[in-house]
């Protein structure tokens, strides 16, 4: 069976996943690691047994079938852009840019080309998560009437003093949202389903090393007559479980961490308890879903058949994210979606 050639650009803490899963797959094979910092793209190379480069042009000269994009967020496009032009099939973690000009390049850029452009969202593939969603679809919950999501985790200023990218407009994008959030607001608009408009609130009330939100809240009017309620924040004391409800005249289905409980007419309760690994690689809230994500994206591109998160799905929990920095940048107006994000769009400095 054909394996793939496959490269990682970005050797910081989030690769340790993408390298674990290429190395154990056996649709793939790992050729190179790159990282601007040398010290950490020769530590991969040594621990993988693979070429090692500071400069990602380089490594798309190399005989490659696929690439994983893990550098900081406001890189994501311009090497996407580089690789699909080289003929390279493109995985690259979360937000898959920063501006929605840039996604669309992306995914315009995919398209012209005819290579696959897959964005990591792991969490779609948790157990609890599919669970959620066939729940809902199968009309068990009857008319959903409301949804909530919950991030409520700690990241203080030496966090921040650490980067040279995060709690940055430019670089990271923004703050809790498009970095810790963004996963679960993927989990919401994945479940409920379109959104019809949103007005939302941000602000930085603690941190003094950024100019970026640290907490953030949002009301999300669905298409079909859900209302979601949103509340972000990276100045709690820890790390608590993320959560995400939906609630329907019939039941609710919500999931705390990775665990989901589904209760129908207040007597049908399923549990589904997230499968553990003994091996999972990085931080414990990134979940075990990375490699099934892997595995999918390698397999459609072996196979040729649609990947599940592809591009235009990426976009989707971008458009809410840039939607709610511009609704909170303006008083809270109501944005309606699609979300036409004026040219240039950079939220305002939130400096404390």
């Amino acid at each position: 069976m054909k394996k793939l050639n496959v490269a990682i650009i970005g050797c910081g803490n989030v690769s340790k996943v993408h390298f674990a899963a290429t190395v154990q797959s056996d649709k793939a094979v790992l050729r190179a690691a790159c990282d601007v910092k040398p010290d950490r793209a020769e530590a991969a190379g040594k621990k993988y047994s693979v070429p090692h480069f500071v400069d990602y042009r380089d490594v798309l000269e190399l005989d490659l079938d696929a690439i994983h994009i893990c550098t900081p967020h406001h890189t994501h496009a311009e090497i996407a852009r580089a690789a699909l032009k080289k003929g390279i099939h493109v995985l690259t973690e979360k937000p898959m840019a920063i501006s929605l000009a840039d996604a669309d390049d992306m995914i315009a850029c995919a398209k012209t080309n005819n290579r696959y452009l897959g964005v990591i969202f792991q969490n779609r593939y948790n157990p609890s998560s599919q669970a959620m969603k066939e729940v809902v679809e199968s009309g068990e919950l009857g008319t959903l009437k409301g949804a909530r999501a919950y991030v409520t985790w700690y990241r203080p200023d030496d966090y921040y003093s650490k980067s040279d990218w995060k709690g940055t407009w430019d670089k990271e994008g923004g703050g809790v949202l498009i970095d810790q959030a963004i996963h679960t607001l993927d989990l919401l608009q994945w479940v409920v389903g379109g959104i019809d408009s949103i007005e939302a609130s941000i602000n930085n009330r603690t941190h003094q090393l950024i100019d970026v939100e640290d907490v953030a809240e949002a009301t999300v009017y669905f298409k079909n007559g859900t209302i979601g309620n949103i509340y972000a924040t990276n100045y709690y004391t820890y790390d608590a479980d993320v959560m995400l409800e939906i609630h329907g005249e019939k039941g609710r289905a919500r999931v705390e961490k990775d665990d989901a409980t589904i209760e129908v007419e207040g007597k049908d309760i399923r549990v589904v308890k997230q499968i553990q690994e003994a091996e999972a690689q990085g931080k414990s809230y990134w979940g075990v879903s990375h490699k099934t994500q892997i595995e999918a994206f390698y397999d459609a591109v072996l196979t040729g058949k649609p990947l599940e998160i592809d591009g235009h799905e990426g976009r989707k929990a971008l458009e809410l994210v840039r939607a709610i920095y511009y609704s909170g940048n303006n008083g809270g107006v109501r944005v309606p979606f699609p979300f036409a994000e004026p040219k240039g769009f950079m939220p305002k400095s939130l400096t404390r």
